[in-house]
């Protein structure tokens, strides 16, 4: 250890904080599961098309806490008559302590890692919402949360390049 004559440590560069993140609680906002094949029987043979549509919310509540809310809409189609099988909709979110994330880090670490750390309890939910809606368990596959952020950034870029300025006149 290097100290000067007034005992400061020249030795060492400051040590970078550690991240601390603990989930204090999880919940579901709002669940809905809509099994349209009960209402309106589909001819022929059924072959389901799965598409999930994901988003993501984070809002910050007293310091050191978050809320993260994923969004996940899921709809099977038939691949032949494109009729609806089945309608889930699942908000499930989660308050976060965290401490020791850099301010410009935040935002990405709030939407991608949080999400992370929620997603094997929505595959859970969703498996069990759909085996017992009456169709097999669907099983999520794994969601890389850095493309949907990407994404996430990258339309909203594009949306703001073309949202003309309001401030200027022609």
């Amino acid at each position: 250890m290097a100290d000067t004559e007034n005992g400061a440590d020249t030795g060492t560069p400051n040590p970078t904080p550690q991240v601390k993140m603990q989930i204090l609680g999880q919940f579901i906002r709002d669940m809905s599961f809509e099994n349209i094949l009960s209402q309106k029987p589909v001819q022929g043979q059924v072959q389901p098309d799965i598409q999930v549509q994901v988003s993501i919310d984070a809002k910050k509540r007293t310091e050191p806490q978050y809320e993260v809310v994923t969004k996940f809409k899921i709809t099977s189609k038939n691949k032949e008559g494109g009729e609806t099988l089945f309608l889930m909709e699942l908000d499930y979110g989660g308050v976060f302590s965290i401490e020791g994330v850099p301010a410009e880090q935040l935002h990405p670490f709030l939407l991608i890692e949080c999400p992370r750390m929620l997603f094997p309890f929505v595959r859970r939910i969703v498996s069990d919402m759909t085996r017992d809606g009456g169709f097999p368990p669907l099983n999520l596959d794994n969601i890389d949360f850095i493309q949907l952020y990407r994404q996430t950034l990258a339309q909203r870029q594009a949306a703001a390049a073309e949202k003309p300025d309001e401030t200027r006149v022609s």
